[in-house]
């Protein structure tokens, strides 16, 4: 399997789904992808965001890939989960995968759990909560948004991961 990752020069960790059920999965090959992960650009969308994080909370308490010093919880909010929309980005670090981003443009988000304790490159609200709606440790990425489901701004955030 390592020869075949070979050819590749980024990963992308797509997910729909729960934390437990997607770590179940990839069990047997999870710290293969960690070694790659520290190789090589990634980015994670959602639940593959999550899954970078330490531990998760959703159907009982699961080791994550421990990449980023983070915890995935409940989203704690006076609304409707899950959170299903259009929400702008703010944008607290930079990074390249933003490049060409405004705040004027929104992205689609669809989820009911959130990564917590740990810094953000960017924040979203949903009714009166804010959370951490991208991450990023070094070459590794996270957005909690589906910038494949998000028109022409989710397509700039790929094709500027594309470029990296």
């Amino acid at each position: 399997m390592r020869s075949d990752f070979s050819l590749v020069d980024k990963l992308l960790l797509p997910g729909v789904g729960g934390f437990k059920d997607a770590m179940h999965h990839i069990e047997g090959i999870s710290s293969f992808l960690v070694d790659e992960m520290l190789e090589k650009p990634t980015l994670g969308i959602c639940l593959g965001m999550q899954i970078l994080a330490k531990t998760g909370y959703e159907y009982g308490l699961t080791a994550g890939l421990g990449l980023i010093h983070a915890d995935v919880k409940k989203m704690n909010v006076n609304g409707k989960v899950p959170h299903l929309g259009w929400a702008p980005l703010t944008i607290v670090h930079p990074a390249p995968i933003f490049d060409g981003i405004t705040p004027a443009d929104n992205f689609y988000f669809m989820h009911s759990y959130e990564v917590v304790n740990t810094e953000s490159v960017a924040l979203s609200r949903y009714c009166d909560h804010m959370f951490i709606s991208a991450i990023r440790k070094g070459d590794i990425y996270g957005v909690q948004f589906h910038p494949e489901k998000s028109r022409e701004q989710g397509l700039k955030i790929l094709t500027n991961f594309i470029n990296l």
